[in-house]
């Protein structure tokens, strides 16, 4: 078939069909965007230039594919080699860029099968394939944006990414076998998933959706003496992911209960590993998948980039987003500072941070358990009983309103840690994680996609019905104590938490009560 010619300026001019191409992707702050990494060469004095805003860790990336290249045999042509990557107005970084570059330059103008894949990794001298951090997010979000793509990278990768559902992944450990693989035609062999590791200690399924957990408890809630009623709030906090906040003197055993919560947490379904894991990778926090939630805990020094996120060039994700589908943890809460404080609303409120920028805006999930402590005055000893408070009613004043009403509006579960000098051995951590384990199990049995302390406001009139004695009980606390409507879903929420601990469909008129006995008053 003869290519089509058009006519400029008196002469045939035709297409250029000496263009190869190949897909890559770049993380635009936490989303992927398409890459296509094009390659000509061209009769000209010898050099090889890459083009398309490519950052430095893409410049530098030359010297790389030189040496490895070099390394198998290949001899650079008498020819000037340019590297497109398009589309020209994103920013690219990292230097997983590197395989699909050198495998456009080792196969020159021959035909491949280059351009049906997406392809991923960093090159050693040796040429071997190596991972980035970058890799991981990049392959989660291309795989929510498209469907049945194939995915070629670094063969030690391939454990956790065959974790991501709707992609085809192929593994390789040098630039070598990259070439054998088009070579020979690999990725016309029926494709066999290889034996992968098996990231989880347990696993149960209900309605058909894995749910993975541990029962490795580092910190057991069998150090903690006494504190029945601590144990208990601490149970139903877990069971609903409700956001709690301790009170007590120093040394009550606050931060020490709040340490193992982590522990005791609902399982994780196969998505919500990976989203934290993506998050943490663009932190270049990476780690091998763990079925334990995320448990965050900054100093109140800390400063609000890195509690929410942000950055000049590059927004980072902040502790808020990195504690996604876990635990974020103030220690001494009136120590945060208050700018801090109060741009805690939106992601408790919403589940989202928002970092806006000048020619960007980025979104990310905070969908967490937000639990806290302090001390009940600055000297810490107003509720001790054997020690003396040395503070003013001035200075406890001034310690409690650094906690604005619509911060303590958004906390679920408000206790007093009272001093329990008790040597009783109470309930251990695997005896709460069965309770969690039941509340769980029931929440998940009636299709319910959210945990209690997440539901929407219709899925409140469809999952938390109040039988006729709760329902009364409720209408009189309302009016007793004046409760706005955030206040009356968070009681609902909670009464639902502890009904279906009791493994109750409808709630009932005790469960009602304890959740109220809960609330900050």
């Amino acid at each position: 078939m003869e290519e089509k010619t058009k006519e400029r300026n008196g002469h045939k001019v035709v297409p250029n069909k000496k263009v190869q191409k190949a897909f890559c992707a770049t993380l635009d702050f936490n989303i992927a965007k398409k890459i296509y990494v094009e390659s000509t060469f061209i009769r000209a004095l010898p050099g090889f230039s890459i083009v398309g805003m490519a950052n430095q860790s893409i410049q530098e990336s030359k010297d790389r594919i030189k040496s490895a290249l070099l390394g198998i045999g290949f001899k650079f042509p008498s020819q000037k080699i340019t590297i497109n990557l398009s589309p020209s107005d994103i920013k690219k970084e990292g230097g997983h860029f590197d395989l699909v570059i050198a495998l456009l330059i080792a196969f020159g103008q021959k035909n491949t099968k280059c351009n049906k894949f997406f392809i991923f990794g960093e090159l050693g001298l040796d040429g071997k394939v190596k991972a980035t951090s970058a890799i991981f997010p990049i392959l989660l979000s291309l795989a929510r944006r498209y469907k049945n793509i194939s995915v070629i990278l670094p063969e030690e990768m391939m454990e956790k990414a065959s974790q991501i559902k709707g992609i085809k992944i192929y593994g390789v450990s040098s630039l070598f076998e990259a070439i054998e693989f088009f070579q020979e035609k690999k990725y016309e062999l029926p494709y066999t998933q290889k034996e992968t590791k098996e990231f989880f200690d347990k696993k149960m399924q209900i309605n058909g959706i894995d749910y993975f957990y541990d029962i490795d408890f580092p910190f057991d809630f069998k150090d903690v003496k006494g504190h029945s009623f601590l144990k208990r709030v601490m149970s139903i906090s877990a069971a609903g992911m409700h956001n709690i906040l301790l009170e007590g003197s120093p040394g009550c055993g606050k931060s020490m209960s709040i340490k193992r919560l982590r522990y005791i947490l609902p399982p994780v379904c196969i998505e919500e590993v990976l989203e934290s894991q993506a998050y943490k990778s663009i932190n270049q926090e990476d780690e091998n998948l763990s079925a334990k939630r995320a448990f965050r805990a900054p100093h109140h020094s800390s400063s609000k980039p890195s509690i929410f996120g942000g950055g000049s060039s590059r927004a980072m994700a902040g502790e808020a987003a990195l504690a996604h589908n876990g635990i974020l943890f103030f220690d001494e809460l009136p120590h945060f500072s208050k700018q801090i404080l109060e741009s805690l609303r939106e992601p408790l409120e919403n589940h989202k941070v928002l970092i806006s920028r000048v020619n960007s805006k980025i979104e990310y999930d905070t969908k967490f358990l937000f639990a806290a402590a302090q001390n009940p005055c600055p000297c810490g000893n107003l509720f001790s009983k054997v020690r003396e408070c040395r503070c003013s009613d001035l200075e406890v004043a001034r310690y409690k309103s650094r906690i604005s009403d619509p911060i303590l509006d958004r906390i679920d579960l408000y206790i007093l840690v009272d001093e329990d000098f008790s040597k009783e051995q109470t309930q251990s951590s695997q005896e709460m994680f069965e309770d969690v384990l039941k509340a769980f199990r029931f929440q998940k049995n009636r299709e319910q996609k959210q945990l209690n302390a997440n539901l929407e406001e219709l899925e409140l009139e469809k999952y938390c019905v109040l039988d006729k004695y709760a329902r009364d009980m409720l209408d009189t606390a309302i009016s007793r104590y004046g409760l706005n409507q955030r206040s009356v879903s968070k009681i609902v929420k909670i009464s639902r938490t502890i009904a279906d601990m009791d493994e109750k469909e409808t709630i009932e008129k005790k469960h009602l009560l304890e959740a109220l006995n809960y609330r900050k008053r």
